[in-house]
């Protein structure tokens, strides 16, 4: 791999992060959901106590599986199963998600309104590792995101230690990068976000163990990354060890709390 910047030399930021992965109902028509998550929902969550960053992500709607085919993995996304967006939340500190316990029963009330499915994903505090692979002034035209699913038989700390030891700084390596963002889960419990009226089914073999979050230049380069020789070497690393990568194509990242403070308008 290209190694433009050094990963050791990189500036990389730890955070407490989750990820609630978001199903629009299918009653409506999809826009009418992404609208109301934009709108109302976002400003239920905005106002959270403790946040230290809160940023939707907006998948698009035709997301076979951007991964290329490797032997062993599953890289085409089932249909069923299909993320339409994330909600990313960093909070401040491990305490910060009880601070926040008024607003979250707002947004339990208001899901219904929008989602059909949801599953929320966390990990410990500071596994979250955002490097800074952009140059001064640098913008993030295109991103992915990439979800892995552990392999039967993989330890949970071999798989995390993975992620965090050699495959962040191996992306983080390849000067193709404008944003790269690595989390690791702790085993899902349903009843950390148990919402009512919506649903939270997610079958042993359907859950995930990390996440990638990868920026490019614009939508050529996504396109150059996921086509050249570092996503074969990737594949062949992690095919021992993940049994499911699911990369997809992300339509928009809108950002409504940043450094702790509600933004005036999100930005992209």
């Amino acid at each position: 791999m290209s190694t433009s910047p050094p990963a050791a030399q990189l500036d990389v930021k730890r955070h407490f992060t989750s990820s609630i992965l978001l199903w629009m109902r299918t009653d409506q028509p999809r826009q009418t959901g992404m609208d109301h998550w934009k709108g109302p929902h976002s400003g239920i969550i905005s106002a959270t106590p403790g946040l230290e960053e809160y940023r939707q992500i907006y998948l698009r709607k035709h997301n076979p599986g951007r991964w290329p085919v490797t032997d062993g993995v599953e890289t085409s996304i089932p249909v069923d199963r299909k993320i339409d967006g994330v909600a990313e939340v960093a909070f401040r500190s491990a305490l910060s998600p009880l601070q926040g316990r008024k607003q979250t029963q707002l947004a339990y009330q208001d899901e219904i309104n929008v989602f059909r499915r949801t599953l929320l994903y966390a990990g410990p505090p500071k596994s979250s590792r955002w490097y800074d692979v952009a140059a001064p002034g640098e913008e993030v035209g295109a991103r992915a995101l990439v979800y892995l699913r552990r392999r039967d038989g993989v330890g949970a700390g071999e798989f995390r230690k993975f992620v965090k030891k050699q495959l962040g700084p191996a992306l983080a390596s390849t000067g193709m990068l404008r944003e790269l963002r690595t989390q690791t889960f702790l085993p899902w419990i349903e009843q950390l976000w148990n919402t009512p009226n919506v649903a939270h089914d997610n079958p042993g073999d359907q859950h995930f163990h990390a996440s990638l979050i990868l920026g490019f230049t614009g939508t050529a380069s996504r396109d150059a990354f996921f086509a050249s020789s570092v996503i074969e070497e990737l594949s062949n690393q992690l095919a021992p060890l993940a049994s499911s990568i699911h990369a997809y194509d992300v339509a928009a990242a809108l950002t409504y709390v940043r450094n702790g403070d509600i933004l005036p308008r999100c930005e992209e």
